[in-house]
């Protein structure tokens, strides 16, 4: 999850209330800021561990003290953290996937550097195999966001402390139709966005039992909210789909200058907006209230592609960053990845995503279902066909093949690699500071001796 929602009080009594023709302007008009895709960003999120003992929690005085070491690093990255205390960088836009990458590994060795000199280590897996959900952060917006998930179940806990992700985040696109108009990246999102579920599926343990998941982290998602975490649904084009959406999701929390915030039930903002209740409104509230709505892609001004797990090894979450930025912003792989995953519409059916057929396939099986790997098979192929007329570097197309490699073209993917959590003690197969055990050979593929 990313915790880039406001966490200021609430509004001035001086602000304008918003109406719904004013609240339905504003998000028409912020949500899809369009132009060719120049732009790139990524936001990582890692679990902190103990080296030594990656089962064992670490200590709040212990994470306290890495973390004002880490906040005196001179980062280009926004340094932040969850409520179980997941470190998250996020990226400044990048005019280019190299500019993106250099700078956020640049960042990451910092940040390493730094974790390792108090015996820590970030952990890319899309949840935690060993913990159970401890909220270390102790804000109003955090209690009022745990006390709103709380009435769907214990996902949203889960979700809040244990989770981490790899989010994508690239230009909506073009005005104009084609392969990089908005309108056909917005419907490309989710379908391709499945397909990214399935071959980056790296969370398969929670407490220490095998969920039955590849992606536990896609699970919970799926199950933590019944609207703020769906796509919209219906017909409607993008705009209105999405303005509708956000304005009849209910409200999380009504923010206030002191004291706890309000936890309103079955109140969505376009209620509120009508009855003024438990007090007027303003664009601040709908500027909070869009942060607490977690779809797999969230529209805002670019998009911020929000289904993918944390991953393992020093480089893997490059992989999705060059995979996800080739696929959409090159106009030939665009095109050739839309008439690839167009026909996954039909497996996924009516439903909105994550809660079709499609999106819970991804996240059960993987690429172990058929239609899943020929679709992650072509969309690879094309990725690193894109990679080099992008002028990614040898080491991103490497990287990105290796992955492919390894996972894509054996229908397999990271969560197949994993020990079960009593055997994950050496903490080399998650970070990548020792040598991972290699592939088998692949069939057909010549290897060196």
């Amino acid at each position: 999850m990313s915790s880039d929602a406001p966490g200021g009080p609430g509004p001035r009594p001086e602000s304008d209330p918003l109406d719904e023709g004013a609240a339905q302007d504003l998000l028409r008009g912020i949500c899809f800021k369009t132009g060719p895709p120049r732009t790139v960003g990524v936001e990582l999120e890692w679990l902190i561990h103990d080296r030594e003992h990656p089962a064992a929690p670490v200590a709040q005085e212990r994470l306290d003290g890495a973390v004002a070491a880490l906040r005196e690093l001179p980062l280009s990255a926004a340094l932040t953290f969850e409520p179980g205390g997941q470190l998250e960088l996020s990226s400044q836009p990048a005019g280019s996937l190299m500019e993106c990458v250099e700078t956020t590994a640049a960042d990451l060795a910092a940040v390493r550097g730094s974790l390792g000199l108090a015996g820590l280590a970030p952990v890319g897996l899309g949840v935690d195999p060993w913990q159970t959900p401890h909220r270390r952060l102790r804000e109003p917006r955090y209690d009022a966001m745990e006390a709103a998930l709380d009435r769907a179940g214990p996902a949203g806990r889960a979700m809040m402390c244990t989770s981490a992700s790899v989010q994508v985040c690239l230009d909506a696109g073009e005005e104009e139709p084609g392969p990089l108009g908005y309108g056909r990246r917005w419907q490309l999102t989710h379908l391709l966005g499945a397909v990214l579920v399935a071959a980056f599926a790296n969370s398969p343990y929670q407490r220490g039992r095998r969920t039955g998941w590849k992606s536990t982290r896609q699970a919970l998602w799926a199950e933590l909210d019944p609207v703020r975490t769906l796509a919209p649904g219906g017909t409607l084009p993008p705009r209105e789909a999405w303005a509708a959406h956000v304005l009849d999701t209910p409200v999380m929390c009504v923010r206030r200058e002191e004291g706890p915030w309000d936890v309103p039930e079955d109140l969505t903002f376009r209620e509120w907006m009508r009855t003024g209740a438990p007090r007027p409104p303003v664009r601040a509230d709908l500027d909070y209230h869009i942060t607490t709505l977690f779809p797999p892609v969230r529209p805002r001004g670019h998009l911020e592609l929000r289904m993918i797990d944390a991953q393992s090894g020093a480089d893997g979450w490059l992989v999705p960053l060059a995979v996800a930025t080739a696929l959409f912003d090159d106009p030939e792989a665009a095109e050739t990845v839309y008439r690839t995953v167009k026909p996954l519409a039909e497996s996924a059916g009516s439903a909105a995503a994550p809660r079709n057929p499609l999106w819970t396939t991804a996240a059960r099986e993987g690429l172990a279902d058929p239609e899943l790997r020929a679709a992650a098979t072509v969309c690879f192929d094309t990725a690193l066909i894109s990679l080099e007329r992008m002028g990614a570097s040898d080491a991103v197309r490497e990287t990105v093949a290796a992955f492919n490699d390894r996972y894509v073209a054996r229908g397999r993917c990271p969560a197949d690699d994993l020990p079960g959590p009593g055997a994950l003690t050496d903490l080399s197969l998650l970070t990548g500071s020792a040598d991972a055990p290699p592939a088998p050979p692949h069939p057909g593929r010549v290897t060196s001796a």
